[in-house]
């Protein structure tokens, strides 16, 4: 099958390589109908990660069940269906309190709780940006959808961004009529401003620089914030008559930079802690690394992250972090898009053959104007 491969740094190729098998009896088979380039693929793809060369990547994947093993009773073959980037045994003492995405079996790099497809240090399970991907705990695992081709574009965000965008407002502690901070208008951002809106808040700020972001953010109802005009602290506290906001998602991460391109970890956690206000929630889905070799600072080269802990131990607020438990979520997300109160497809901007993924990855990470999220079909 052809499989899009991490070379090295900034280098994926689309190549020939093996088709997966059933493994195990409790697998299954997908062929792989939608993949998505994430912009977590992009710490992968800029070589600020210890991922392997030779890795297929791809953790946002949907498709059709193509095969099946002898212990898989609920997934049929023919199946249209959604692959949540976790992979959890469904048993462990995480699964059952519904922490999919620390699963405490099907990761044995040490030290790691949690496993994904085509990821590093999540295990050493190949990724979807490819034709076929095998899927362990199929049963467990494999959210059914309705048969044929309706809103693809829209199911193809529930294995990641979609629940993950919903998961920042769940750990933020977002109530109906609560105003919001988000910051970051990459895919995650807009997804968590999206379900910000669903979830009934009153006014969502989006914190970005890239003008067709923030234009993103507009359509949907949230109010664009352009870090690059100005403080966007002082922005919110303008228009909220210096009341700030009631919660703040987080959706940059450790690669948070300022306008000019300059590398500070710490920038997006001291101005929500700065804007949140007092005994707000603060919900963490920008991904933090616990060694990033690339960091501008010593003490970020070791996940150590010097944010502002006094002003936001003084002002008691709360905060929720991780991985997105995704199966915490998509059921009731996929029936909010069969609804219509759900339209998550918004952001896509480029489908494209698989054989075109170096070009989608080259434009997404030099952040191209127009280039918000990247859809790639394998049969195209």
């Amino acid at each position: 099958m052809k499989a899009v491969v991490y070379q090295g740094p900034r280098e994926v190729t689309v190549t020939e390589v093996a088709d997966p098998v059933i493994q195990f009896p409790s697998d299954a088979i997908v062929r792989v109908t939608t993949t998505n380039i994430c912009g977590s693929d992009l710490h992968m793809y800029e070589g600020r990660t210890s991922v392997e060369q030779g890795k297929i990547l791809g953790h946002e994947n949907m498709g059709i069940v193509e095969a099946v093993g002898d212990a898989v009773s609920r997934i049929k073959v023919g199946d249209r269906v959604s692959v949540p980037f976790n992979i959890a045994c469904g048993t462990c003492r995480n699964c059952l309190t519904g922490w999919t995405s620390f699963c405490l079996r099907t990761n044995p790099a040490e030290g790691m709780d949690g496993a994904a497809y085509g990821y590093a240090n999540m295990g050493p399970y190949e990724g979807g940006q490819a034709e076929l991907l095998r899927v362990p705990y199929a049963d467990f695992n494999l959210l059914e959808l309705p048969p044929g081709g309706e809103h693809e574009n829209d199911f193809t965000m529930l294995s990641d961004i979609f629940p993950t965008g919903w998961h920042g407002t769940e750990l933020a502690g977002l109530q109906p009529g609560d105003r919001v901070a988000v910051f970051g208008a990459g895919p995650v951002g807009l997804m968590a401003a999206h379900s910000a809106m669903i979830r009934g808040a009153s006014q969502v700020f989006v914190v970005d620089k890239e003008r067709d972001r923030l234009d993103l953010a507009g359509k949907i109802g949230a109010t664009p914030v352009d870090f690059s005009a100005g403080d966007p602290v002082e922005q919110i506290m303008d228009v909220t008559s210096g009341r700030g906001t009631d919660c703040g998602v987080e959706a940059v991460g450790y690669q948070a930079h300022d306008p000019s391109g300059q590398e500070h970890p710490e920038l997006v956690l001291d101005n929500l802690v700065k804007v949140v206000r007092s005994t707000g929630g603060i919900g963490v889905v920008g991904v933090y690394m616990p060694q990033d070799p690339g960091a501008a600072t010593e003490q970020a080269q070791q996940g150590r992250i010097a944010f502002d802990y006094g002003t936001f131990f003084s002002k008691g607020q709360r905060m929720g972090t991780g991985q997105c438990p995704v199966m915490r979520y998509n059921r009731h997300l996929r029936d909010l898009i069969i609804t219509g109160r759900a339209q998550p497809s918004f952001l896509v901007s480029h489908e494209l053959p698989l054989t075109e993924a170096a070009e989608g990855y080259q434009h997404f990470d030099s952040r191209d104007a127009g280039w918000t999220k990247v859809l790639l079909r394998p049969a195209a």
